[in-house]
C-alpha cells in the first residue's frame, strides 16, 4: 500500500511540474509575440507617405472606405472589397463592369462631396481618398480613421495604385496586378505591329461642351504606353496657359478640323442618359465639319465607353480599354 502511495505521489508531482513548465512556455511565447497567443498573427505598424503627409497604419486594414472611382478599381483588383465607396460617375450606383463585385458596399457620397457621417458609421480602419477631391475634409476624415490621399486624378493611375497597395499592406499583390497589366500592353503592342504608327485623336462630349483629350489623360497615357502617335495639329492648342494642361481642352466647333487623324475615338459623359449630353453629341457629329473629317469619311471614327475610356480611371477599366483597342484595330473589316 505504501509503495502504491509513493508511486501516486511521484506521478502527481511529475504531472504538476509538466503543467507548470508548459504554462511557462506559453507565457514566454505570448510575451515574445507581443501579448498574442501562439498561432495568432502579429502585424507590425507601418507608415505611408502620401499627398497630405505621413500616416501610420496598424496591421493590414480589414474595413476600407475608398473615395475615388479609380481607387475602388484598385481595391477590387487586389481582392479587397471596400465597406464603403463613392458612387460611380456613371451607373446606379456602380459602373457595369464592377457592379457584380460591389454588392452590399455602402455608398458614401460622390468624389467631390463625401458624407462624413456615413463614413464614420462604417467604422473603417483605413480611408483612401484624393487631395484634388477631398483636401478640405482631410482632417475630419483622419479623425475617423487613418487616411491616405493620392495627389491627382489624371493619367497618374499607376502611381496612385502603388500608393493604395502600400496603404493596404498589399504591395506584393499590387506589383502582381501592375505586372499583369504591363504584360497585357506588351502582348497587344506586339500584335498591333506597325499600326501603332498611326495618329490617334480622342474627343469627349458633355452637356453643351466638347473636349479634345490629350497625353496626360487616362486614355492618353495608355496610348503612349502602346506607342501610338498623337495628332500633330493638336500640339499647338495645348499651350502652357491651357487650364487643364495636357489633360484636355475645351473647344468650339471651329476646332473640329483639328480632331482629324488616322483613327478617332469619341465618348459621351451622359449620366442616366442625360438628354443634354446626348443632344450635344448628336449636334457635333451631325455638323458638316465633323462629317468632312477624313477619319469619319474613311470609317475610322469609333464611339467607345466614357466609363471605360475616361471616367472610371482605374486598372480594371485600363485592361478593358486594351480589349477595345484590340477589337477595333485587329478585327477584320
Amino acid at each position: 500500500m505504501n509503495t502504491y502511495r509513493h508511486k501516486f505521489s511521484f506521478l502527481l508531482t511529475l504531472l504538476t511540474v509538466l503543467v507548470l513548465a508548459l504554462a511557462a512556455c506559453g507565457n514566454a511565447n505570448e510575451k515574445e509575440n507581443g501579448g498574442k497567443k501562439e498561432g495568432e498573427s502579429k502585424e507590425e505598424a507601418y507608415t505611408v507617405e502620401h499627398a497630405m503627409g505621413k500616416t501610420e497604419i496598424k496591421g493590414t486594414p480589414k474595413r476600407v472606405v475608398v473615395l475615388t472611382n479609380e481607387g475602388t478599381e484598385a481595391l477590387l483588383a487586389m481582392g479587397v472589397k471596400p465597406v464603403g465607396a463613392v458612387q460611380s460617375w456613371l451607373g446606379d450606383p456602380w459602373y457595369d463592369h464592377i457592379k457584380g463585385d460591389m454588392e452590399d458596399v455602402e455608398v458614401v457620397g460622390v468624389e467631390h462631396e463625401v458624407t462624413l457621417e456615413k463614413i464614420a458609421a462604417l467604422k473603417p480602419d483605413l480611408i483612401i481618398g484624393n487631395k484634388m477631391r477631398q483636401e478640405a475634409v482631410y482632417d475630419k476624415l483622419s479623425a475617423i480613421a487613418p487616411t491616405v490621399f493620392s495627389e491627382t486624378l489624371r493619367g497618374d493611375w499607376k502611381e496612385n495604385f502603388k500608393l493604395y497597395a502600400k496603404a493596404l499592406n498589399h504591395e506584393e499583390k499590387g506589383n502582381e496586378v501592375l505586372s499583369q497589366f504591363d504584360a497585357h500592353v506588351e502582348e497587344l503592342k506586339q500584335q498591333l505591329g506597325d499600326k501603332v504608327n498611326q495618329e490617334v485623336s480622342v474627343v469627349r462630349f458633355m452637356a453643351g461642351n466638347a473636349r479634345i483629350y490629350y497625353t496626360d489623360s487616362f486614355s492618353g497615357v495608355i496610348f503612349d504606353q502602346l506607342g501610338f502617335k498623337r495628332v500633330k495639329e493638336q500640339e499647338e492648342i495645348f499651350t502652357a496657359d491651357n487650364k487643364l494642361g495636357n489633360l484636355a481642352i475645351d473647344v468650339g466647333k471651329e476646332v473640329i478640323p483639328k480632331m482629324d487623324g488616322d483613327v478617332l475615338f469619341y465618348f459621351t459623359y451622359a449620366p442616366v442618359n442625360d438628354p443634354k449630353a446626348l443632344a450635344t453629341e448628336k449636334e457635333w457629329t451631325s455638323d458638316p465639319l465633323w462629317k468632312n473629317l477624313s477619319v469619319v469619311k474613311n470609317g475610322n471614327a469609333h464611339q467607345v465607353s466614357d466609363a471605360i475610356w475616361n471616367t472610371a480611371g482605374g486598372v480594371l477599366a485600363a485592361n478593358l480599354m486594351l480589349d477595345d483597342v484590340e477589337e477595333i484595330f485587329l478585327t477584320e473589316k
